[in-house]
């Protein structure tokens, strides 16, 4: 994964086209939702990391999922709050935060203030956006 990273810098919109799926473009560069339960991750179980897919960059825990019942991939908080960034989103005539990458600004979904104890948080979260990491079960 490293080599992913260190590539990063040195990707322009165009070599993003060659690596990203035209999914993955469409949500991660263009702001794109994918219809509920459609994506890879929604109900995936497996321990791990979640990483954006355009950069590498380590955004949730598998530990910090769970099944918000809503088709998207939702996390109570993110591995840490600095590799997230949020902004106000008022498309589709609604008030919500939209999520990103911290790094490269991927967009990755939207937080809503109704997730379960500790934070409160649903981190609602495109499947196209992340790549698992999967760690071995102890």
């Amino acid at each position: 994964m490293e080599d992913a990273v260190n590539d990063f810098d040195d990707k322009t919109g165009s070599d993003e086209r060659q690596t990203l799926t035209p999914e993955q473009y469409r949500v991660c560069r263009q702001q794109g939702t994918e219809p509920a339960f459609s994506g890879e991750y929604w109900d995936t179980k497996d321990p791990g990391v979640y990483r954006c897919v355009c950069c590498s960059e380590p955004l949730f825990d598998a530990d910090a999922k769970y099944d918000s019942g809503s088709g998207w991939p939702s996390f109570w908080q993110p591995v840490d709050e600095a590799q997230v960034g949020t902004n106000q989103d008022r498309s589709h005539g609604m008030v919500r935060t939209k999520v990103h990458c911290n790094r490269c600004s991927a967009h990755l979904g939207h937080v809503f203030p109704d997730g379960p104890p500790p934070t409160g948080l649903r981190y609602c979260i495109n499947s196209a956006s992340l790549q698992l990491e999967v760690r071995e079960k102890t």
